[in-house]
């Protein structure tokens, strides 16, 4: 019996203990509670000394040894873990995608200041087209034809 008349100091630490670790783990990411175990056991530490001090007892320390984790809260957690992955990935394609768009610009800019060069890219596609064995069929158009396209669209 402690001091503060609990007659089961040792079941009723225990089920606070429980009971703390619950409410720490249920404001926790899946990440946080694999790498933050020390916080979260100090956090604990702090949460039972307030509430045992009343009863005359000290908790000397709090360790995370393992954590079991009920299934629907694996998968919900496992969700979430997957939802924050897919948000990278798209974040990362659209980088990815601007900075491609900015490159193209950069070619199309300096292509259009030599009518050279439109001709030397046609070709050069041309050359890889045929080095690949494959059954494409090239239709080739003399270049006077696509720059007269080219005009008109920039009138």
């Amino acid at each position: 019996m402690s001091i503060a008349n609990v007659e089961n100091s040792d079941g009723a630490t225990r089920l606070l203990a429980q009971t703390t670790l619950r409410n720490m783990l249920g404001t926790k990411t899946l990440a946080e509670v694999l790498t933050d175990r020390e916080y979260i056991s100090s956090g604990m530490q702090t949460t039972l000394d307030e509430a045992t001090d009343p009863w005359g007892i000290k908790v000397e320390r709090v360790e995370i040894k393992d954590v079991r984790l009920p299934v629907q809260l694996q998968r919900a957690m496992a969700a979430e873990a997957e939802a924050a992955r897919d948000a990278r990935a798209k974040v990362i394609a659209a980088e990815g995608e601007m900075n491609a768009s900015r490159k193209l610009k950069e070619a199309a800019d300096v292509m259009s200041e030599s009518p050279n060069s439109m001709q030397l890219r046609y070709l050069q596609t041309l050359t890889s087209i045929s080095a690949e064995k494959n059954s494409t069929i090239i239709f080739p158009l003399p270049i006077d034809i696509i720059s007269s396209f080219m005009s008109r669209g920039n009138k």
